[in-house]
This record gives C-alpha cells, structure tokens and sequence, in this order.
C-alpha cells in the first residue's frame, strides 16, 4: 500500500540544517512540513485534460512545501479566508487559498477532496454526494459510517476522477490547494470551488472556511469550543501529572513519531499532554528505524498502521526485543489505536474520538 499522501516524503534543507537535527535529535529523521505536500504528485505543468488526472503541486508552492519560516504564516493567511456574507443571504463570495469564489445558493449536493472535508461536512450534518479515498483505505471510515451516507466514489486522493464528480452534478467542492492545485481550474468548471490551503495541521481553520458556504461557520466554531473545552477538562483532571505521549505510526517502508505540526500534535498540545523531547519540533514527524524504536519511549505510546499492517514493519517491531524494553510496553501503556482518527481523520470527529481514547486509557474518570 502506499502511504498517505500527506505523509510522503522529507523536506530538503540546508546541510547545515540537516548537520543541526542530526545532531539534537540524535539518529531521528525530521519529516519536515514539506513532506506533507509531495504526496500530491509531480511539480509543476498544466493541469491534465483528461477525465482522470493525477493532482499536483505547482513550483510556486515551494516555499510554502519547504516548511519553516514560511509555514509559520499559514495560519495568518488563514485568518482572511470565508466571507462577511450573513447566514442565509445568498450568493455569497467566500475568500480561500486560490482567490474568490462566489456560492449563489445554499449548496446541496457537495463533494468532498480530501479526509479532512468529509469530516467537516458531516460534523456539519452534511453528507456528501461524492468523496475520494486514501491509498491505503479504499473504504468509508468506520468512526463516519452512520452520517455520512451513501456518496459515490470519485477517485483517490492521488487521482481524482473528475468526469465522475463531473457526472454528480455537485454545486459545491472542497479542496486544498496543496492536494489538487493542478485540477482547479477543471474543477472550477465543474462547480463553485472552494479550497484551503492545505490539510493537517490548520484543521480548525479548515473547519470554518468548510462551514463558510453553507453559513455555518457560528456551528463550526461552537463544536471547535466543545471540543476545546473537552480538552481543557482531561487535562485539568490529571492536574500536575502529566504523563508523556508518543503517537507512533507504522507505515509501509518507515516508521514514525508524529510531532507538534501534525493533527494530533495539535490535539496533544489543546490538553495538553508532552511529548518526549524527539517529538518536541516543530515538524510533521521524526521518522526512526526499527533499530531505533526505544526513541519512541513515554508514559504511553499509541500506535497505529497505515494501510495492511504487512506492508509494514509493524509485527517485526512489536514482536523485537527492544520493544519489550520500553517502559511503555512493560506497564501495558503501549496501545493500538485507530489509524483513520489519529492520523487521518484532520476534523473535529476525529479529534473528539481521539480525545476520547486519551480520556479513557491516561484520564478515566476526569
């Protein structure tokens, strides 16, 4: 199976960049913010005419696929996005990653590019006429499956179909410039387009602008300050013990600790719950080698594979003898959890699922 194409590749850096992480993180390789993008196929060139075309980024996205300084500023690019329109009133011109797009009624038939928008629209009470899947999932999530419906598939992640969103007839679709840049001019013609910058991290930005073309960004915020106060409540309940948290994730041909800038790095943080110093980075993730699993050491480690569990090296690690030596996996507090909440989810659903494994295994009863 192939990975998630939001976790494929490691930024490129500088060699004195690359000597200073060698260095602090001691043998872990740093899966910069970048290695979120490439999964979007090759740079550059227009964008395919054919009804199934692979998505792609664009060279003037480098900056922006490199990480650092100037991935700081996403979230305050961010906070120009949606519209000033009153719920209700339509048309209505929602501002996003690739300019303005103007909704001239309430949509109803919405498809959905990516894992993140399909949690959005059905914590929304949204269910979409048409979605793409991940790589490694071919199916519906599970923790999604009673709202969502019954949408049509339209391709993968990696390969959109866009002679069968063509034939929806949808009014609206949600995107992010990072996965399908290359098809949004096609798409533009299929529907009013609306696309974030990019998944992950920003998952709350994401939400609002979602909620922006249905007028209902005030239900969008309201279940970000449940879940806020969700957060807030587990870790008030542990007080001053605050034990450490690795995610940990298996995955064909790597292996990796999730980091601050990733989705469930930013839940992490909400509780918030530390990470071990590895983790401690302002990255995507550190990726390690199976020799180097007693960097992934913590209170509690949760850990979860992408894709089937042979193609990667998950049986090998949890049955080797250095796993055995962890504190975690010694006080029962190294557990499985599920792969399309903690690392695929990149919505509110999600989260609150996450929130309530931490709940259950480091705070029951809080």
């Amino acid at each position: 199976m192939a990975p998630h194409p939001a976790d494929r590749t490691l930024v490129s850096r500088t060699p004195s960049r690359r000597r200073f992480l060698a260095a602090g993180l001691t043998g872990g390789a740093v899966l910069g913010l970048g290695g979120l993008l490439t999964a979007c196929g090759s740079s550059g060139g227009a964008a395919s005419g054919s009804a199934q075309a692979s998505s792609g980024s664009s060279p003037n996205q480098k900056s922006v696929k490199q990480g650092g300084d100037d991935y700081a500023a996403v979230i305050e690019k961010m906070k120009d996005f949606g519209t000033d329109a009153a719920p209700g009133v339509y048309p209505r011109t929602v501002k996003h990653a690739m300019g303005e797009t103007v909704i001239p009624a309430k949509p109803v038939r919405v498809v959905v590019l990516d894992t993140g928008e399909l949690d959005n629209v059905v914590a929304l009470g949204i269910q979409p006429v048409g979605v793409v899947y991940t790589d490694g999932s071919k199916s519906m999530p599970a923790y999604l499956k009673d709202a969502v419906g019954s949408p049509a598939a339209v391709g993968t992640i990696n390969s959109l179909n866009l002679e069968a969103i063509a034939a929806l007839k949808p009014d609206l679709i949600l995107g992010s410039q990072l996965r399908a840049q290359d098809q949004y001019a096609q798409l533009s013609k299929i529907a009013p387009t609306v696309f974030s910058l990019r998944p992950g991290y920003p998952w709350k930005q994401n939400f609002k602008l979602n909620a922006a073309p249905f007028g209902l960004e005030a239900q969008a915020q309201a279940q970000l300050d449940a879940y806020q106060a969700a957060a807030t409540a587990i870790g008030a309940g542990l007080g001053d013990k605050r034990p450490t948290i690795t995610p940990l994730r298996f995955m064909p041909g790597k292996t990796r600790l999730y980091a601050e800038l990733s989705f469930i790095g930013t839940i992490l943080t909400d509780v918030p719950l530390p990470q071990p110093k590895i983790e401690q980075v302002k990255e995507l993730a550190v990726e390690i080698s199976p020799e180097q699993i007693d960097k992934a050491d913590a209170d509690w480690i949760f850990y979860g594979v992408y894709g089937s569990p042979s193609s990667t090296n998950q049986d090998a690690v949890l049955g080797g003898a250095l796993w055995k030596t962890l504190s975690a996996t010694k006080s029962g507090q190294a557990r499985p959890v599920s792969d399309e909440t903690w690392f695929l989810g990149l919505g509110v659903l999600a989260a609150n699922a996450v929130l309530a494994d931490l709940k259950g295994f480091v705070a029951p009863g809080t």
